[in-house]
């Protein structure tokens, strides 16, 4: 496994849905070991009891990782269970193009101070 470490900015922009379900897109800068762009999108339930959620998010990751030149899909399902979070980010099989065709992988996802930042444990 290779290890990639960053931060990354990212833009959300509620679309159009019923309650209790959301839907937002997804527009990211990585930087750092993974200097790249994504775009996705993301649907999300919220309940009534207050910590507790649930999400699912696709997001196309393009540019370079550790100077490999490709692109390739990221998968997320995260949950809130009364303020218990669980989050699974990982590459979906076969996505890579390019010089990252073959990746496969997870992330984890870091939010402090309302910075993110991003491991990314790979292999190609």
């Amino acid at each position: 496994m290779t290890h990639a470490t960053g931060t990354f900015e990212v833009k959300l922009a509620p679309q159009q849905t019923e309650a209790p379900i959301g839907r937002m897109s997804i527009d990211k800068q990585f930087h750092g070991d993974l200097e790249a762009t994504s775009k996705g999108e993301m649907l999300s339930a919220m309940t009534e009891v207050k910590g507790s959620a649930g999400y699912v998010a696709i997001e196309r990751v393009t540019g370079t990782l550790h100077g490999r030149k490709g692109s390739f899909v990221l998968q997320h399902a995260g949950t809130m269970n009364r303020g218990a979070a669980s989050l699974s980010v990982t590459v979906v099989p076969d996505s890579g193009t390019g010089e990252l065709a073959g990746v496969s992988g997870k992330m984890a996802i870091n939010i402090e101070a309302g910075k993110h930042s991003y491991e990314f444990e790979y292999t190609l």
